[in-house]
């Protein structure tokens, strides 16, 4: 049974579509059968993963809202399996409110893959609504990106306080897989000093691994691809190899 690892964090920009791309990457070329469920209604990880947009059929959308197969939904790409999102997402939260068990919508399409996976990536819309807390519901854990700018920690209080709604009445089994340290530039005394009060914030949960400021990570979108595909060699690209096999060691895929 693969392990449903959600990517989330309410705060806009802070590299969770950039992880849940090149963390799949990284994963499928560890030789795991790993799924990115993009979740976000802007379907930048789905473009991201070099999926043609006016060419899909089903999205994350249709598994939720539509109750379509979530195995006819995938999309299968060199870099691994995609169920792509699309504009229609953007409406559901509201479309959800009158569907029964609303806040499982996600778990109960992606339980129909899961045993055909090692591991399951959901890249989550940045707020703290439906989509979100189905994504929360669905996952045995979640990866929180922390940018290491000023205000890195705005808002975490609130995504903590959800957490341990959702623990309590809906998921008893979620918990915090690891925190993430994204956009760090090592040269500034303010990305030190984030880092530090990350860590003092989450105690033991923060990653080793540590996703600097890299040009060919804000390049690669632009041509459809993982930088790990667009610049192995990148500082980018090294530090996505280390956190998926650090992810390995500690999940033992």
């Amino acid at each position: 049974m693969g392990t449903i690892i959600s990517i989330v964090n309410q705060k806009g920009g802070v590299g969770k579509t950039t992880t849940a791309v090149n963390l799949t990457a990284a994963l499928k070329q560890s030789k795991k059968k790993v799924l990115l469920c993009d979740f976000d209604p802007q379907a930048n990880a789905t473009s991201g993963m070099g999926v043609v947009k006016n060419g899909i059929r089903l999205s994350s959308y249709d598994i939720i809202i539509n109750d379509a197969d979530p195995k006819a939904a995938v999309v299968t790409t060199e870099y691994g399996d995609v169920i792509p999102s699309s504009a229609a997402l953007s409406g559901a939260g509201v479309e959800l409110v009158a569907l029964e068990k609303r806040e499982f919508r996600l778990k109960q399409a992606l339980d129909k893959v899961r045993d055909d996976y090692d591991c399951i990536l959901v890249d989550c819309p940045p707020s703290l609504e439906l989509l979100t807390l189905n994504a929360l519901c669905a996952a045995d854990k979640i990866l929180i990106p922390v940018q290491c700018e000023y205000y890195a920690l705005e808002g975490l209080r609130d995504l903590m306080t959800t957490l341990r709604a959702v623990k309590r009445a809906m998921n008893p089994k979620l918990e915090i897989f690891g925190v993430l340290l994204t956009m760090f530039d090592g040269r500034t005394n303010l990305a030190v000093q984030v880092s530090e009060e990350v860590r003092r914030f989450f105690p033991e949960k923060v990653f080793s691994s540590v996703i600097p400021r890299n040009i060919r990570l804000s390049e690669a979108p632009s041509h459809g691809l993982p930088v790990l595909a667009y610049d192995k060699q990148s500082k980018g690209a090294e530090s996505y190899y280390k956190l998926a096999a650090e992810i390995l060691k500690k999940e033992g895929i």
